[in-house]
């Protein structure tokens, strides 16, 4: 794929599992809006979190980059400002795919029109691709899993069947 807008959350949770190369090699070029900026870098350094020093290495190489979203997209639903500068960014840019996690967010980009995708899907895409095998897909999932990411248990074996049937394709 050539160009992705990320919210936060996929970002922090591959940076927490030191898996951001996995986005790197599946997206050309991943764009984020100044509010996730804030949000993941800013805010992930003074907390100290090493994923926010990841996510700012990622933007130094500059496969990750910031963007200033000039026009908001007109939202009537209560969105985290990073979900709603995602939206608008995609829309501005004229990218179709958002990469984000949150349900209502991806409800809403469906409602613009835009395809939301997310960690999950990056990291099927790495297996797909042959960057990962199966037991590093894994490894991957128990490490964000870990970090406090969360889906329903029904959809966990789900993923790990997709991922078993795509690894030996």
């Amino acid at each position: 794929m050539d160009k992705i807008i990320s919210n936060a959350t996929p970002l922090i949770y591959l940076a927490k599992a030191d898996k951001l190369a996995l986005l790197q090699t599946t997206i050309n070029q991943v764009l984020i809006p100044k509010a996730v900026f804030q949000e993941v870098v800013v805010e992930g350094k003074r907390l100290g979190e090493k994923d926010a020093y990841r996510v700012e290495k990622a933007i130094d190489q500059g496969w990750l980059k910031v963007k200033e979203v000039k026009n908001m997209f007109s939202i009537k639903v209560s969105l985290h400002p990073g979900e709603i500068e995602v939206i608008s960014l995609a829309k501005e840019k004229g990218i179709k795919t958002v990469l984000m996690d949150d349900a209502k967010g991806r409800s809403v980009a469906e409602l613009a029109g835009l395809k939301p995708v997310g960690t999950l899907w990056i990291i099927m895409q790495a297996v797909k691709n042959r960057i990962i095998d199966f037991d590093e897909f894994l490894s991957t999932l128990e490490d964000i899993i870990h970090a406090g990411f969360y889906f329903k248990n029904e959809n966990y074996i789900k993923v790990i069947r997709t991922a078993k049937k795509i690894s030996e394709e």
